[in-house]
């Protein structure tokens, strides 16, 4: 494969004008989809436990069901993806079956029937998740990808910022079921802006339908497959950012009480995802500029990050301005991250096997996600915190390790 030179890949005005329409379409529908996923995710606890009087493993049981389908979901997704006119149809679709199935469970009187429109709207969600990536790729010129992919990230962290928020006015308002009903609100935007996005996107060179076939041997080969391997190692070390909540509830309640504790650890959540939110661009921008490599170098900056992240979660103490320091470097990490990962995927792989690329990858992050947090639980709970976090790091510096072997390889 042929790679630009650092030099052209970001000086054409052409490559200048990256924040087109298409990409604002994107990233509105990014915000919004998040602001509607995130009420009905933030209530759902509430509306299992005290208005179904459901036990707490039920919510386990239903989120982790759904989150396997969504992983799932997403590789075929990224099948589907691979045909231009299809991901089209599969993005619109993803988006409004998510928004409407969510909103729905508001209206079921069993914990079953929460658990089957929670498992087919997460279903939905993984199905568009590779398509949204490949249209983006299909709007903005390889030397803008990092800028186009934070600009993506950005708004989906804004949007996991104001969710929440937005749950927590429309419950104090209306309640907790008219709160879920009202997330399909966001969600139908979403999807409409979606719909803008593909309007200012280059019309396919072919109608014709691309064979649905599963090909990961292909992706896997050369660059993209060393970096699909270094981005394995960081997926099975990237725990869910609720065991982050966890530790620092642990930590202070000693001195502050559960309650206190509790709203403080969410407040450094917050900073969290504004660290996050924060890093995306300047991310992207840093990877542009950078060149053929610059993806690359942003994800190993951003894999270290988490690294001196997760060693101070498992040596830290329960000082509040201490404790801030591993939750900022991981929200920063995982903003310049997921950045990178689009952005690399995006560049590497194949044209005519893009949308799999994208598959693949957010199969990996599902995958890694769950054993992540499956194993860190069981390290916690036979050992220590510590143990766990200790566990973490180490596989942060194996992704560390395969990223500089990656990066040190000649490109072709």
């Amino acid at each position: 494969m042929t790679t630009t030179p650092a030099s052209d890949r970001s000086s054409t005005p052409e490559q200048e004008r990256w924040l087109t329409p298409g990409v604002r379409g994107i990233g509105a529908a990014s915000f919004l989809a998040d602001v509607g996923h995130e009420i009905p995710t933030a209530l759902l606890p509430s509306l299992l436990t005290s208005t179904l009087g459901a036990p707490a493993a039920a919510l386990g049981a239903i989120e982790g069901v759904s989150d396997a389908l969504a992983g799932a979901a997403r590789f075929g997704g990224g099948v589907l993806a691979d045909d231009p006119v299809r991901r089209r149809r599969v993005a619109v679709g993803g988006y409004t079956t998510t928004a409407v199935l969510g909103a729905a469970t508001a209206a079921a009187s069993s914990v079953w029937q929460v658990g089957v429109l929670r498992a087919a709207a997460w279903t939905a969600r993984g199905l568009r998740v590779p398509a949204r990536n490949a249209l983006l790729a299909d709007i903005v010129p390889a030397g803008a990808y990092g800028r186009a992919y934070g600009f993506e990230r950005m708004m989906d962290n804004l949007g996991a910022i104001f969710g929440p928020l937005l749950a927590l006015g429309l419950v104090a308002w209306l309640g907790v079921q008219w709160a879920i009903v009202l997330s399909v609100i966001p969600g139908v935007l979403a999807a409409a802006a979606i719909v803008y996005a593909i309007r200012h996107t280059p019309e396919p060179a072919s109608r014709d339908k691309v064979p649905l076939r599963f090909r990961v041997r292909p992706i896997l080969r050369g660059e993209l497959g060393r970096l699909m391997a270094a981005v394995a190692a960081f997926e099975v070390g990237n725990v869910a950012a609720t065991l982050l909540i966890l530790r620092a509830i642990d930590l202070l309640t000693p001195g502050h009480g559960t309650r206190t504790a509790t709203t403080i650890a969410l407040g450094l959540y917050t900073a969290y995802n504004v660290a996050a939110t924060a890093a995306s661009i300047p991310a992207g921008r840093l990877a542009d500029r950078l060149g053929v490599r610059g993806p690359v170098l942003v994800l190993t900056g951003g894999v270290a990050a988490f690294a001196v992240s997760y060693g101070l979660f498992a040596v830290t103490g329960a000082a509040l301005i201490v404790l801030a320091i591993p939750f900022i470097l991981a929200g920063a990490g995982i903003g310049a991250v997921e950045t990178a990962q689009h952005s690399a995927v995006a560049a590497l792989a194949p044209k005519e096997l893009r949308g799999s690329a994208f598959g693949l990858l957010a199969t990996v992050q599902s995958l890694g996600n769950l054993a992540a947090s499956t194993l860190v639980g069981v390290l916690w709970s036979v050992f220590s915190p510590a143990v766990a976090f200790a566990y973490l790091t180490v596989w942060m510096l194996l992704a560390l390790a395969g990223l500089l072997f990656t990066a040190a390889r000649p490109t072709g």
